[in-house]
């Protein structure tokens, strides 16, 4: 088949870098001059160090995902090509994808061990969407997720493209200064608020919004939540790190989770550690997402039960492994 020569060389991401850091900088001057937005400059060092790495990183795996992007294509149910129309269907498509790949980062330990790393700032400005992990692709996703699009029949280039589009329209997003969109446009569509609400440790925001680009899917699959007036937003993961170091951020779950499966009594117990959900425990002496939004559900009939008003209560103490949500 033959490739335009368009798609062989485009790659959106690096002409939107220059934007990226154009919206930095102004994001950084209206918090400043309003203080809508928090920064601390460590942590936007370290965000953006984080940024720089994952870059870097993409471009030494790039070899090992093209080389089996290739190779599964060889067995591709249909040949879709390259015409006008497979580009909106193959983003679409990308970002179904995406929430899926989004969600299990959240709820499989071996995947959040990579995804923590975005989760792991207090603060939510335009350079937390810069913090990025380094080690992606040693969790294979690649291989199994990333492999259906090409199965159908999507050219790799293709998925390619449109995947730089979902990753740049996410980039917005990420910021306090920018409170609602119109309502149309929070029907469908991901915004400030709603990833605010992804971003956040409260017990009612925990696994909640996953999606990329188009917030319906959490709509359909039933992980949808607005964000709250009365609850504001509380960012990190549930034990935050402690740490601007971006080598710590980088490895610091992954480490853990060498650590519990070293101190597994079983063969079954450290498999347990390694794809169970970010929290598990043999003993239950740590939570799950799903177990503390229990408990805090069940502080919360409590209140009402006795008549004293317990509002959002803030999330035991928990193993950084803890997912924020997805």
């Amino acid at each position: 088949m033959d490739v335009p020569a368009f798609v062989e060389t485009f790659n959106p991401v690096y002409y939107a870098i220059p934007l990226f850091i154009l919206l930095v900088a102004i994001e950084m001057i209206h918090a400043r001059l309003t203080g809508s937005t928090q920064f601390e400059a460590r942590d936007s060092a370290s965000s953006l160090l984080m940024g720089l790495g994952s870059t870097v990183s993409g471009v030494l795996f790039a070899g090992l995902v093209t080389a089996w992007a290739m190779f599964v294509y060889q067995f591709r149910l249909f040949d879709i090509g390259f015409a006008w129309w497979v580009w909106p269907v193959a983003f679409v498509f990308d970002d179904f994808m995406y929430y899926w790949a989004h969600r299990f980062g959240h709820t499989v330990r071996w995947f959040w061990a990579d995804h923590i790393v975005h989760h792991s700032s207090q603060h939510y400005n335009l350079t937390t969407a810069l913090r990025q992990s380094w080690l992606g692709p040693l969790t294979l996703k690649f291989l199994w997720l990333g492999s259906v699009m090409i199965l159908i029949g999507f050219h790799p280039l293709v998925i390619g493209i449109v995947s730089g589009f979902n990753l740049i329209y996410q980039f917005w997003f990420h910021t306090e200064a920018i409170k609602k969109m119109p309502p149309w446009f929070e029907a469908v569509m991901n915004t400030p608020s709603h990833h605010r609400v992804h971003h956040a440790t409260n017990p009612v925001y925990l696994d909640r919004n996953y999606a990329g680009v188009f917030i319906i899917w959490d709509k359909i699959f039933g992980t949808f939540q607005p964000e709250l007036e009365d609850e504001k937003c509380r960012y990190g993961i549930v034990r935050n790190i402690g740490t601007y170091n971006p080598l710590k951020v980088a490895v610091h779950e992954w480490l853990a989770i060498l650590k519990d499966m070293r101190h597994a009594k079983s063969p079954r117990e450290a498999m347990m550690y390694l794809l169970a959900p970010p929290g598990w425990s043999p003993d239950g002496s740590r939570a799950t997402s799903k177990q503390i939004k229990a408990r805090w559900r069940a502080r919360q009939g409590e209140g009402e039960t006795s008549g004293s008003a317990t509002g959002a209560d803030s999330a035991p103490a928990a193993p950084s492994g803890i997912a924020p949500a997805e």
